[in-house]
């Protein structure tokens, strides 16, 4: 649904010059808007969609050139153009991409399969396998067995949230963050799980902890994942 008071259009080839002063632009899907994001910004809200792949699907046109940014979230994508010029011509071609071959695709495409070494002994494991009446050792063996996906980044530099965590392991975040988490910690709350950067307060469940290093502001890049990535955890001894 557009804000109260937004218009709300189909763009067609047509429809590009107007589209650029439009504040809300309704694509094929009926659950898939662009909405303006300041005057060089297309905010998409792709509940249909996975954002990674929208994203990923976005950065391979061949205009993607001119867009200075684009930035998934959890249900959302970003477009920010290098100039304000020609934003309805940048509308019609979000909307290709939105309605194109494999539009209602709904997982990302393939990315690189990372595996992360565990060790299971986190401080909160006791506590959610007992709300979750599953023993410790069966709650680290079916974290370890999914499959994770890189869905987008946020909160801290370096703090990537992996989509994927099956249903028996879901539990909300804790009432009361702590005020830092160490670096390698590896939480889960909803359906997400994460390895903490390090420095950041946490209200998610801490349920192992890895040596390996995600982040790494002396490193080139200095985030050693990326949106669409496939993690793996493998349990080690303590």
């Amino acid at each position: 649904m557009s804000p109260a008071g937004a218009p709300q259009v189909n763009v067609r080839p047509a429809d590009v010059k107007s589209v650029a002063d439009a504040r809300s632009v309704k694509a094929t899907s009926d659950k898939t808007f662009l909405r303006r994001a300041g005057d060089r910004g297309w905010l998409i809200e792709c509940a249909d969609r996975h954002p990674a792949e929208v994203a990923t699907s976005i950065r391979a046109q061949p205009w993607a050139s001119g867009l200075r940014e684009v930035v998934p979230a959890a249900t959302t994508v970003l477009v920010v153009a290098e100039t304000a010029a020609g934003m309805g011509k940048l509308a019609a071609g979000l909307r290709t991409v939105l309605d194109g071959p494999g539009a209602h695709r709904t997982g990302p495409p393939p990315g690189r399969r990372i595996v992360i070494p565990v060790r299971y002994d986190g401080p909160d494991l006791p506590e959610v396998a007992e709300r979750l009446g599953l023993a410790p050792e069966e709650v680290a063996r079916r974290h370890g067995a999914g499959e994770y996906r890189v869905g987008f980044f946020g909160f801290a530099p370096g703090f990537a949230y992996l989509d994927g965590v099956p249903e028996s392991l879901r539990l909300p975040r804790l009432s009361s963050p702590r005020p830092r988490v160490a670096a390698g910690v590896v939480a889960i709350a909803g359906n997400q799980t994460v390895v903490y950067p390090g420095g950041t307060p946490g209200g998610w469940h801490q349920i192992g902890v890895t040596t390996t290093r995600l982040w790494d502001v002396t490193a080139e890049p200095p985030n050693r994942l990326a949106v669409g990535d496939r993690i793996v955890f493998e349990a080690v001894a303590p």
